[in-house]
């Protein structure tokens, strides 16, 4: 899953792309406003994590920017502003969901599970679709009665799929979901994890469209 970072701490920025790139996300990191809001033209990421104090432009131009445009992104605030009134603008001016610095990285990446799941229309940790389920907090998956652990890489594919269920995914779709920028993308990288994945739990956990892509069944 792609996670755009926007934040000029440095400290902060390299232990919070650090926790994402162990965690199965693939992020992107961006230093101040003006060039958040150039990424966010793209429209390739999945989440978006936002400081309010930038360099630039503030995290609140860009998030209303960003809402006026239409764009459904979901948006965590990371910030220090902790008082109730800068609570209320964040959230007002489109913000998901506010975490305050400090913050332990395992309430940010709990945060994320969450608005991912209400992304994919998932009410709990476990995305569930014709049989197959993954658990996003154990990367435990299931299907017709296997049950498997999913390395972070097998668990970011199959979770990509399990979003959009009953949608074709093409290679180049599934690889910018585990990639970010920058990165050197293996040719093969996304029939190795399908097939790592079809070898755990079954050949039609996954089901691919000749010459288009993948799919889980909805």
């Amino acid at each position: 899953m792609r996670v755009l970072l926007i934040e000029d701490d440095e400290m902060i920025g390299e232990a919070v792309v650090e926790a994402l790139k162990d965690a199965a996300y693939a992020p992107d990191w961006v230093r101040d406003g003006n060039l958040a809001s150039a990424a966010l033209m793209v429209r390739e990421h999945d989440v978006v994590l936002l400081d309010l104090n930038l360099p630039g432009r503030s995290g609140v131009d860009v998030l209303r920017e960003l809402r006026t445009r239409r764009e459904k992104v979901p948006v965590i605030i990371l910030t220090a502003r902790d008082s109730i009134e800068d609570r209320i603008i964040g959230l007002d001016a489109g913000a998901d969901d506010y975490l305050v610095k400090p913050f332990e990285i395992g309430e940010l990446l709990a945060r994320l599970r969450a608005v991912t799941r209400r992304l994919g229309e998932h009410r709990e940790s476990k995305m569930t679709s014709a049989g197959l389920t993954v658990d996003a907090a154990t990367h435990m998956a299931t299907y017709e009665g296997k049950e498997a652990r999913l390395t972070s890489r097998e668990f970011a594919l199959l979770s990509a799929l399990l979003l959009r269920p009953g949608t074709v995914l093409s290679r180049e779709q599934l690889e910018q979901k585990l990639y970010a920028w920058g990165q050197h993308i293996e040719s093969n990288t996304v029939e190795v994890l399908i097939h790592g994945i079809r070898k755990k739990l079954g050949a039609p956990a996954i089901r691919n469209v000749r010459g288009v892509g993948w799919l889980v069944e909805k």
